[in-house]
């Protein structure tokens, strides 16, 4: 048996490679044949899977979400960077427990998108998911080449809080950007304001109390305002866009510069040569942190089920909430969830789920070895006949 271990990483606890390793170790031991492909859906992951795509690993200091510098990463290599929002101003570099909508600024995934266009690649894909700030992409145009002031011509500081302020823009974006494609990877298709946008959906993840909601909409409306009559006509057609509102705005900063939206799943798998890996497998095992009726709607696994068809495909979860006579729907022939594993919280227990997957991988195994062993008794005693 061949199989493919292909998973998005288990949000909090484990990375996807981390999660292929361990089902991989358990499927080994039962004599299977093993391929890993850690994914990603243009959230936190982007970069190293790319990597695991064969593009070189840069490291970098940017400007964490509030401000303090640290380092992240970004991938490229000769046609393509890959830079994502989650490793250099996302919610992982906020101070634990400390969220801030007003201040977090997408200052930092800016400076790696600059970074990244040294190389002269012909495309840079920005992954969009994790994002800490609602700033409306001030902080990566910031970084691109653009100045913001107020009515008194002071330079603002480029975060959420400076919105309602910004009377004036200067600059215009890095030579650079006009010879790439720039890709915008992720799988939001709100637009930027009202009651679909930024900070009415998003703004409570990153800290936003309904008042903050409110008052961030207003700014970023106020801003559009500002953009339109200072050298973006299209700013208001811009902000309406499906994936305008991706990452607190910055899918709007991103669009204003010529940026086009695509799907971050179809995106990677692509990237990965998902379909080649997939074309020599018996069987695809996927997963993810939690899986529900929302990973059947164009989510990562679902898009992976669908594309390995008709190979059968198991999926792993540390939680499972889709219900059994919804699997097929989502392209599932199994799904392990680790909660029917254990009542610990696998999720605050990295070692835990290294462990249990291991074990999960070992019953995969063995099930899909009794199918095939069932199967071809099955083929013998026709062939008697």
């Amino acid at each position: 048996m061949h199989a493919l271990i292909a998973p998005d990483k288990f949000k909090g606890s484990l990375t996807a490679r981390e999660v292929a390793d361990s089902l991989a170790e358990g499927m080994r031991a039962s004599g299977a044949e093993i391929t890993t492909l850690p994914l990603a859906d243009g959230g936190d992951g982007s970069v190293d899977a790319a990597v695991s795509a064969g593009l070189r690993h840069e490291r970098i200091r940017v400007a964490a979400a509030l401000g303090d510098l640290h380092t992240a990463s970004y991938a490229h290599n000769a046609s393509t960077a890959v830079v994502e929002i989650a490793n250099t101003c996302g919610l992982v570099t906020l101070p634990a427990g400390h969220k801030d909508p007003l201040r977090a600024s997408s200052l930092g995934a800016g400076q790696a998108l600059r970074a990244a266009l040294r190389h002269r690649t012909s495309r840079v894909v920005l992954a969009l998911g994790g994002s800490a700030s609602s700033d409306a992409g001030v902080g990566l145009l910031s970084a691109l080449g653009f100045t913001f002031r107020d009515d008194a011509g002071k330079i603002l500081t480029p975060d959420a809080a400076s919105l309602p302020h910004i009377a004036r823009i200067e600059g215009h974006s890095l030579p650079g950007l006009d010879d790439v494609e720039l890709l915008i990877a992720g799988d939001v298709t709100n637009p930027l304001t009202g009651p679909d946008g930024a900070a009415h959906v998003y703004g409570p993840q990153k800290g936003a109390d309904t008042a903050t909601v409110q008052w961030l909409d207003a700014a970023a409306t106020k801003f559009v305002d500002v953009l339109s009559h200072n050298g973006f006509p299209a700013a208001h057609a811009i902000a309406a866009n499906a994936g305008a509102g991706a990452a607190g705005g910055a899918g709007f900063a991103a669009m204003l510069l010529g940026g086009r939206m695509v799907s971050g799943a179809d995106f990677f798998l692509d990237l990965l040569d998902f379909d080649a890996h997939r074309a020599t497998a018996d069987l695809v095992i996927t997963g993810e942190g939690r899986i529900d009726r929302q990973t059947t709607h164009g989510k990562l696994l679902s898009a992976l089920a669908a594309r390995a068809h008709p190979t059968p495909v198991v999926a792993v979860a540390g939680r499972n909430d889709l219900p059994r006579q919804e699997w097929a729907r989502g392209g599932f022939t199994a799904v392990h969830a680790l909660a029917d594993l254990t009542t610990l919280d696998t999720a605050a227990d990295p070692a835990l789920t290294r462990r249990l997957l291991t074990q999960v991988g070992r019953d995969i195994a063995r099930e899909h070895s009794r199918s095939a062993a069932g199967a071809r008794g099955h083929a013998g005693q026709r062939a008697v006949s």
